[in-house]
């Protein structure tokens, strides 16, 4: 036994020590990257965080810090940034043409829309590193149907990725309590109350609908919205914050960044650090347990019903966990999966591994799904047209309906960051020529051809899907949605 001890304290000493070495080697790769910029390294003292909340916490003191810490932004960075050809498209270049400023409405920040006649209530949770300008068509279609809707910023975005090296889950979670509590005491008891979440928003929503459950203090939503949630990230993140073991020391700075980024996107960090990467896995762990525990509670059955929109192909999220450990685990039957299939234009398929098709024709196959499985799919290989194909919960037939929709030339999926946003979109759409009060880069419409590592922003994130085409057809199924649920409230219906 003594022996035993022995050579198992030798492996953890020589496992720790190769650890160690292997974590150098990292610290020191990381010193390879760009310097970092005021934009990374400023400290803004007034954001919100979870120490600051009580039960009794407001909107309009939440919107009081916010208003504080982006005067702080103005002073510490927006001051601080020279004016010069470098920082033409810097969105921290003051009135410069990515400067978020200067669309009349900064949409970095909280917003609220209200109709003349309020028939319920909207929460929009962003995603990480974005801010609530991702949310914004779908708080205007919910609006457009006489939702009060809150845009509400999350704590440590909008402002700069600096913040993200020192945000916490607990920080989301506690500000998105705020707003849930705003939300249902604007609209009253009875109107419905709807969380709508993208990304990292998506999972921060179902975390709120499972506490919700067991905490009579948190009202329940009577249905979420998801888009590309964010219930399963790559298992790696749950390691990031092992930078935290140099990432103190000055010389290794960079360490604390998976990447550092030009900050061209007005509405969204392009930098990104290990910290909002552990954080996003410290949410998913929380789901899951979660999820769990509300099983073994007998609570899970009170579950609001989820809709939920994705792209099958996801470099984001893992699509597998949203299908097995959220839809896998519902005990009701009102929530439906809508998926986006990749486009199987013979052009493309040769390009796109067999084994990415596989999982979701076993989906398909499946009579005991607990929910109502919806796939928008190509008619048939070789055709550009769409179909619908839909399997009520627990049926044997699949239902096909086709649909006035096409893939456009040249786009072989959707993307992690395209479901939430319209073709027409200003920022991210397809147009190329900037509409309204935004005069900027059209970030969706760039497709920059040139020789690989000649520029500063990764050619990947240039070329990424940031808009979707069939947004029309997700919007005509959310007002569906919410139509229904203010039928079944007693409104007056679609």
């Amino acid at each position: 036994m003594t022996r035993v001890i022995l050579w198992g304290a030798k492996f953890l000493l020589w496992a720790g020590l190769f650890g160690f070495a292997l974590l150098l080697v990292w610290a020191f790769d990381s010193r390879n990257m760009p310097p970092l910029e005021v934009w990374h390294t400023a400290s803004l003292s007034s954001e919100f965080t979870a120490a600051d909340a009580t039960p009794h916490s407001t909107l309009s003191e939440y919107l009081d810090r916010e208003a504080r810490q982006f005067r702080e932004l103005e002073e510490q960075v927006y001051d601080r940034v020279e004016s010069s050809g470098a920082t033409t498209f810097n969105r921290y270049r003051a009135g410069g043409p990515q400067d978020p400023a200067r669309a009349g409405r900064n949409w970095n920040r909280t917003f609220e829309l209200v109709p003349e006649n309020i028939r319920g209530g909207a929460l929009l949770l962003h995603g990480l590193t974005d801010s609530p300008y991702s949310m914004r068509r779908i708080g205007e279609i919910l609006h457009q149907r006489g939702f009060y809707v809150l845009g509400l910023r999350l704590p440590a975005h909008g402002t700069i990725p600096g913040a993200l090296t020192e945000v916490h889950w607990e920080d989301w979670v506690a500000a998105s309590r705020i707003g849930a509590r705003h939300v249902r005491e604007r609209i009253g008891p009875e109107r419905p109350f709807v969380i709508a979440g993208y990304s990292n928003g998506g999972g921060l929503a179902v975390k709120y609908a499972l506490d919700a459950l067991s905490d009579p203090d948190l009202p329940p939503p009577e249905r979420l919205l998801l888009f590309s949630p964010e219930i399963g990230i790559e298992p790696l993140a749950a390691i990031a914050d092992s930078y935290k073991v140099l990432g103190f020391i000055p010389y290794f700075a960079q360490f604390k960044w998976l990447s550092i980024e030009p900050e061209y996107d007005p509405y969204k960090y392009n930098s990104f650090p290990k910290n909002a990467g552990q954080e996003a896995w410290e949410v998913t762990d929380a789901i899951r347990r979660g999820v769990d525990e509300a099983r073994r509670a007998g609570l899970f059955a009170d579950f609001p019903p989820v809709l939920t929109f994705l792209s099958w192909i996801d470099a984001t999220v893992e699509t597998s966990a949203t299908i097995q450990d959220l839809y896998g685990q519902l005990e009701n039957e009102g929530s439906e999966l809508v998926v986006f299939d990749v486009n199987r234009l013979d052009q493309f398929l040769s390009f796109i591994p067999a084994g990415k098709e596989a999982p979701l024709q076993r989906l398909e196959t499946r009579e005991d799904l607990p929910y109502r499985l919806t796939v928008v799919t190509n008619r048939e290989e070789g055709s550009e047209r769409m179909v619908q194909r839909t399997r009520a919960p627990r049926a044997k037939t699949i239902e096909s309906t086709p649909l006035s929709l096409s893939w456009p030339g040249g786009v072989y999926s959707l993307a992690h960051v395209a479901i939430p946003f319209p073709p027409d979109d200003p920022v991210y759409g397809a147009a190329g020529k900037p509409e309204g009060s935004y005069h900027g880069l059209p970030l969706g419409a760039l497709a920059p051809r040139g020789e690989t590592h000649l520029l500063t922003a990764p050619v990947g994130q240039l070329m990424r899907l940031r808009h979707n085409p069939f947004f029309d057809y997700l919007a005509r199924r959310v007002t569906a949605a919410v139509d229904d649920d203010l039928y079944r409230s007693g409104g007056t219906g679609p």
